[in-house]
């Protein structure tokens, strides 16, 4: 493999991927609303010569170049979060802005800059004579994840009836290889009390009072040690062979949280004891951790007991349609994932790198001491579609992509013009390397 030819023609491509990118960023796509984002990747997929575009019927583009009989998929979700407060932005989020290194907007690090890097590497693999009759590239622009990580990928899996070798997932990982994530879900806790006149509230049964003894447990949950005197037992737990069997890849990803996100209650009025009270728990999972061991946890807590019937802990569904109107349900679950360093996966997505690029991290001159700092093969922090692709279905899945974690969901969102580059030559030797 030439990998100077490789680089060669990844920076040939700069000005088509910045032009593709800011385009994308001047039209809003956030989840249920990507249309305009499907419609111009499938405008460009079909520019540089894609041998086949579809669009699913929940909105999905999927992108196929060869017709060999491994299939290697790329994945970027292409619907992105608000602009949030317009105040905290120094630009025009949609109309974003361009200098000789940086592209700032919307959507830029998370994560439309990962679908551009996945198009022209397909490109690149055609124009090099990449392609052979061992490997089928697909290029998927993925719909809903800001909303609900992972719901496209079951929809393609279970319905599409596509199954990849593996996946790449080109979520920002600032210039290194990820080899999986924290997994989370989303819990709800009821609380049932009765409502009396405020001036009396002995009368009543307060829920919000009870409320507040279970997010005592919780955050006693989230705080607490692991020894053997503590009557709840930390999280941190999970870190230990005592607890989790799989205890050495928990202390790669790093040991799991819980906080509570949001509080919701019911009362007659101001001036009356609240009947009812509710919190969404944010719960992200380390390895050895279930769905089923994460609703048990919060039922065992003392003040849960105690309240019995009175409490009810579930699990939120998603059922939002997307923009074609498709609805298709599915737990707030999104399992941990982590993929092996000796899996030939990783090794194909290491070897690509550093034929390419040497052993460092590289990038921007504002980002290269920081990433040099860091190993080349890592995790991330946030969740991606990686929790359906291998969580949920155990599709070898890593990630390498544009962008920065950091710059995701924050105003003055930007990325490196060298990061769609560098991306754009390590999606197009994978492939040839994985089928060696």
């Amino acid at each position: 493999m030439d990998f100077t030819k490789i680089n060669e023609s990844a920076k040939s491509y700069e000005k088509d991927m910045t032009a593709f990118l800011r385009e994308l960023v001047k039209i809003p796509g956030e989840s249920s609303g990507e249309e305009g984002h499907i419609n111009r990747i499938a405008q460009e997929m079909k520019k540089v010569g894609f041998d086949k575009v579809e669009i699913d019927p929940q909105g999905n583009i999927l992108g196929y170049m060869g017709t060999g009989k491994t299939l290697i998929a790329f994945d970027a979700h292409i619907d992105t979060v608000g602009i949030g407060n317009i105040k905290n932005w120094n630009f025009d989020p949609y109309e974003g802005y361009e200098t000789e290194t940086e592209i700032g907007g919307r959507g830029t690090s998370d994560q439309l800059g990962g679908i551009v890097s996945s198009v022209y590497g397909a490109k690149i693999m055609k124009d090099l004579g990449l392609l052979s009759d061992k490997y089928t590239v697909l290029v998927v622009g993925s719909v809903q994840e800001e909303d609900c990580d992972g719901l496209c990928w079951q929809y393609i899996i279970n319905e599409d009836k596509v199954r990849p070798d593996f996946v790449i997932s080109t979520e920002p990982t600032d210039g290194g290889i990820y080899r999986g994530q924290r997994g989370r879900m989303e819990i709800r806790v009821d609380v049932k009390g009765i409502s009396c006149h405020g001036s009396a509230p002995e009368r009543g049964d307060n829920a919000i009072y009870k409320m507040a003894d279970i997010l005592q447990n919780v955050r006693s949950l989230n705080e607490n040690d692991a020894e053997d005197g503590t009557e709840i037992k930390g999280l941190v737990k999970m870190l230990q062979e005592k607890y989790n069997k799989e205890y050495k890849e928990a202390r790669f990803l790093g040991r799991g949280t819980v906080t509570a996100s949001e509080i919701f209650f019911t009362s007659p009025s101001r001036c009356a004891v609240a009947d009812s009270c509710a919190v969404s728990l944010d719960r992200r999972m380390t390895v050895g951790e279930t769905w089923e061991s994460c609703l048990e946890e919060i039922r065992a807590l003392p003040a849960v007991k105690k309240y019995g019937e009175d409490v009810k802990v579930s699990m939120y569904c998603y059922d939002r349609p997307s923009w074609k109107g498709c609805v298709y349900p599915i737990e707030c679950y999104f399992p941990t994932w982590v993929i092996p360093e000796e899996h030939p996966v990783t090794k194909a997505l290491e070897e690509s790198y550093k034929g390419l690029f040497g052993t460092e991290r590289i990038g921007a001159d504002v980002t290269a001491e920081m990433r040099k700092s860091r190993p080349l093969t890592d995790k991330w922090t946030f969740s991606t579609n990686g929790v359906s692709i291998m969580g949920r279905n155990g599709i070898p899945c890593i990630g390498f992509g544009p962008g920065a974690e950091a710059q995701a969901h924050a105003p003055n969102e930007k990325t490196w013009k060298q990061d769609l580059v560098t991306c754009a030559a390590v999606y197009a030797a994978v492939p040839t390397l994985y089928c060696k």
